[in-house]
C-alpha cells in the first residue's frame, strides 16, 4: 500500500523539486550519480507504509553514517562509465575485434575520434573497477544490516568473478594494444553486460544511502522509529524544521485518547513552521529518511493531507475562501473513509468574516475529533473556539506559541506552551508602526504621497 500525500500537501511542505528553493528534496540532493538521484526522487515519491521496511531502510542509513564512507566516484567518472557499460554491444568477439581495428585504422587516416572514445572509456573502466574492489572491501556484509549487507555480497560476486581477475593494473592502462582494448571492450559491454549493469545499479544505491546519511551527520538529525499503525502515537523531542539553521525544537506527543492538537498563537509566532515541521517529519519518517528531532517514535499513517497555502482560482471563479471549503471538503471525504492519516490545517477559514469562521472552525473541528484513528493539527486565531471544545471534548490537546512584549516591541519564543493563547496584541503592534497616525495626518508625508 502506497502512502498517501496529494500535490496540495507535497506544495505546502515543500518536498519534492529539484530547482525548487528550500526543498527538502534539495536538502538531501547530495548525490553523486543519475542512478543515485533517480532513486532519491523515488523515495520520496514514494513513502513506505510497512514499519519493518521503513527501519530496514532507516537501519542502513545510520549504519553508514557510523562508518562515515565517502563515495569513491566523482559524478563525472561515474557518468562516463554509467554512459560506456550502457551502451551494449552485439557480435561475438571476432566482430568485436573487427569494429575496433576498423576504428583504429580510421583514426590513422582521418582523424576519427571513435577509437580514442572507445579505449579511453576502457581505461576509465579498469580504473572504476580498481576503485570499486577498494571502496567494497571496506565493507562487512556479515556486520551490515540484511538489506545492505546482500548488496555488498552481491558486488564482491561480481569482482571476484574470473573474469575479471586479469585485468591490467590503472598505471598499465597507458599503453595498450589495440587488441587488448578490444578484448577488454567485448568484456565490459557484452560479455559483463548485465553484471556491470547490477554494479553500477549497487553503486548507485550506496551513492544515495551515503548522501542521505550524510546529510543527517552534518544536521545533527536522527532516525525514527516505525511502530504498527493500530498503536496509534506520535512522539518527537527537539523536533524542528530541517531546512532552518537555527530552527528552536519543540517536544510534541500524542495518542488516541490526545490525537486532536489544537494550535493558537499570533502571526508570526511560529504556528505554520511548526506545523510543516511536524508534517515533513512524519513524511520523511515513512522514507526511513532522518528527521529534524532528537528522538522520533511513530505510528505509520495511510497518509497525509495538508491546508496551509490554499490558492484561489480565478479562473474557475473561486474566491479564497471557496477554495478552502473545497479543500476541508476534499479532506473530509478521505477522513470519512475511516484512513489513517495527519491531517493539518493552518487558520481554518480564514477567507470569510468573524462569525463564519467560529461557527465553521468550531464544528468542523468537533466533527473531525470524532476520528480517533487520525491525527489533526488545527490551527486559528480565533480564541474562543478552543474555549468551548474544551468543554465538549476530550480528545484534544491545546497548545499556543507565546508573544513576549517587550515594551511595545514583540518577541517570538517559538516555545510550545500549554493551554490556549490570551494574547492580543494586533493594534499595539498596529500603533506601534504609526498607520493610524499616517493616515489621519497625511502632511507628514512627502507630497508626493499624496498626488493621485
Amino acid at each position: 500500500m502506497s502512502f498517501i500525500a496529494d500535490r496540495q500537501s507535497i506544495d505546502d511542505l515543500n518536498l519534492l523539486g529539484k530547482y525548487r528553493a528550500g526543498s527538502i528534496y534539495g536538502l538531501f540532493n547530495k548525490v553523486q550519480t543519475r542512478g543515485g538521484e533517480k532513486l532519491l526522487d523515488e523515495m520520496f515519491r514514494e513513502p513506505l507504509t510497512d514499519p519493518s521496511a521503513i527501519n530496514q531502510r532507516s537501519g542502513v542509513f545510520l549504519y553508514l553514517q557510523d562508518k562515515d564512507y565517502g563515495f569513491p566516484f566523482s559524478r563525472e567518472q561515474f557518468g562516463v562509465v554509467e554512459d560506456y557499460l550502457g551502451a551494449g554491444s552485439a557480435g561475438n568477439i571476432l566482430t568485436t575485434m573487427a569494429g575496433v581495428f576498423r576504428r583504429r585504422l580510421m583514426e590513422g587516416l582521418v582523424k576519427d575520434e571513435a577509437y580514442g572514445h572507445i579505449r579511453e572509456a576502457v581505461r576509465t573502466t579498469v580504473s572504476f573497477i580498481q576503485t570499486c574492489r577498494n571502496f567494497i572491501g571496506r565493507f562487512d556484509e556479515q556486520e551490515a544490516p540484511e538489506l545492505l549487507g546482500d548488496k555488498i555480497r552481491t558486488v564482491k560476486e561480481i569482482l571476484d568473478d574470473k573474469r575479471l581477475t586479469g585485468l591490467p593494473r590503472e598505471e598499465e592502462t597507458g599503453d595498450l594494444s589495440w587488441q587488448k582494448v578490444a578484448v577488454l571492450h567485448h568484456l565490459f559491454v557484452h560479455v559483463l553486460e548485465l553484471e556491470m549493469g547490477r554494479l553500477c545499479e549497487i553503486l548507485c544505491y550506496l551513492d544515495c544511502c551515503i548522501a542521505v546519511s550524510k546529510v543527517a551527520a552534518d544536521r545533527g538529525f536522527s532516525y525514527a522509529h516505525a511502530l504498527p499503525e493500530d498503536e496509534y502515537m506520535f512522539h518527537a523531542a527537539d523536533l524542528r524544521h530541517p531546512g532552518l539553521d537555527k530552527a528552536v525544537g519543540n517536544t510534541i506527543s500524542l495518542d488516541q485518547d490526545r490525537n486532536v492538537l489544537f494550535l493558537t498563537g499570533a502571526n508570526m509566532a511560529g504556528k505554520s513552521t511548526f506545523m510543516k515541521s511536524f508534517g515533513i517529519a512524519l513524511y520523511l519518517a515513512h522514507m526511513g529518511f532522518p528527521v529534524a528531532a532528537r528522538d522520533m517514535v511513530f505510528s505509520v499513517k495511510e497518509g497525509l493531507y495538508s491546508s496551509i497555502n490554499v490558492p484561489d482560482n480565478l479562473s474557475m471563479g473561486y474566491s479564497h475562501f471557496y477554495a478552502e471549503v473545497q479543500r476541508v471538503k476534499t479532506i473530509a471525504e478521505e477522513v470519512a473513509r475511516s484512513r489513517s492519516l495527519l491531517v493539518i490545517f493552518d487558520e481554518l477559514f480564514k477567507g470569510t468574516n468573524v462569525k463564519d469562521a467560529y461557527d465553521a472552525t468550531l464544528a468542523v473541528t468537533a466533527a473531525f475529533a470524532r476520528y480517533r484513528n487520525c491525527t489533526f493539527i488545527i490551527s486559528t486565531h480565533i480564541i474562543e473556539v478552543g474555549e468551548t471544545l474544551r468543554e465538549e471534548h476530550d480528545n484534544l490537546q491545546f497548545s499556543y506559541l507565546p508573544t513576549v512584549m517587550e515594551g511595545a516591541v514583540p518577541r517570538y519564543t517559538y516555545v510550545l506552551r500549554d493551554g490556549i493563547t490570551s494574547d492580543r496584541h494586533g493594534m499595539m503592534i498596529i500603533e506601534q508602526e504609526g498607520i493610524l497616525e499616517i493616515i489621519t495626518t497625511p502632511q507628514l508625508l512627502p507630497d508626493r504621497a499624496l498626488q493621485p
